[in-house]
């Protein structure tokens, strides 16, 4: 059967098994990132979180924004999707006040955290995001959110844990790792669904594949520059 006259079901599978190698692709590029192979190693220290923290504030405070930049360019025919976008954003949008608190409970001082810059990675990460979002019914941003969520559903709590138990720290001062481990596994749970929603033709599921890589790359990009301004 040739890939343009695939039904919705296979074409929904295939785009499922394309994000699951991106994913993977993903994953063996994060090991390889200087701090996180510390982290494995147990060599992590309480510079390299601060640093980490003070890093991931600076993208994490514009995720409710593309988000909300990206709802107001789906049209009226994608209503739910739409309304999809917006409870995301609101989820989202206060994340940041949740990094700068654990900064400062572990001896940061607020002021840095909050006059700190984007790295490069993470100029790059928000830039493009931004540019998907302000397209008209940017829906391969769900490929975005595959991978961003993906991090909260696979990750976060493997690493807010390791980092807990490594620093000798309390839960509420790796909060916002550990909340993200539950609640980003609660995103994701109905994404095949809205994939199966969204992509109707071989060149949608093309895209929504193609922005996944794009982040997978970015995100990378922006954890291997933790720590260099």
């Amino acid at each position: 059967m040739a890939y343009d006259t695939l039904p919705e079901d296979s074409l929904t599978q295939s785009v499922m098994r394309r994000l699951a190698l991106v994913w993977i692709d993903f994953e063996g590029r994060l090991e390889q990132v200087p701090i996180i192979r510390r982290l494995n190693a147990g060599r992590f220290t309480l510079e390299d979180y601060r640093a980490l923290l003070l890093d991931l504030r600076q993208q994490v405070v514009d995720g409710g924004c593309w988000i909300t930049r990206a709802a107001s360019h789906v049209d009226a025919e994608h209503i739910d999707l739409r309304s999809r976008f917006m409870r995301h954003a609101v989820t989202e949008h206060r994340d940041f006040q949740m990094l700068e608190a654990n900064y400062v409970n572990v001896g940061g001082e607020a002021d840095d955290i909050r006059r700190g810059r984007k790295n490069i990675g993470s100029e790059a990460l928000s830039a493009y995001m931004f540019h998907k979002a302000s397209q008209p019914n940017p829906f391969d941003l769900l490929g975005a959110m595959f991978i961003i969520e993906g991090l909260g559903s696979r990750k976060a709590t493997e690493w807010g844990t390791a980092i807990r138990d490594t620093l000798h720290l309390r839960d509420d001062q790796v909060s916002f790792l550990l909340y993200h481990g539950e609640e980003d596994d609660d995103h994701l749970a109905d994404f095949e669904k809205w994939v199966t929603r969204i992509v109707r033709k071989p060149e949608e599921g093309d895209a929504l594949v193609r922005t996944a890589e794009v982040v997978a790359r970015l995100y990378a990009l922006q954890l291997e520059e933790v720590g260099r301004g």
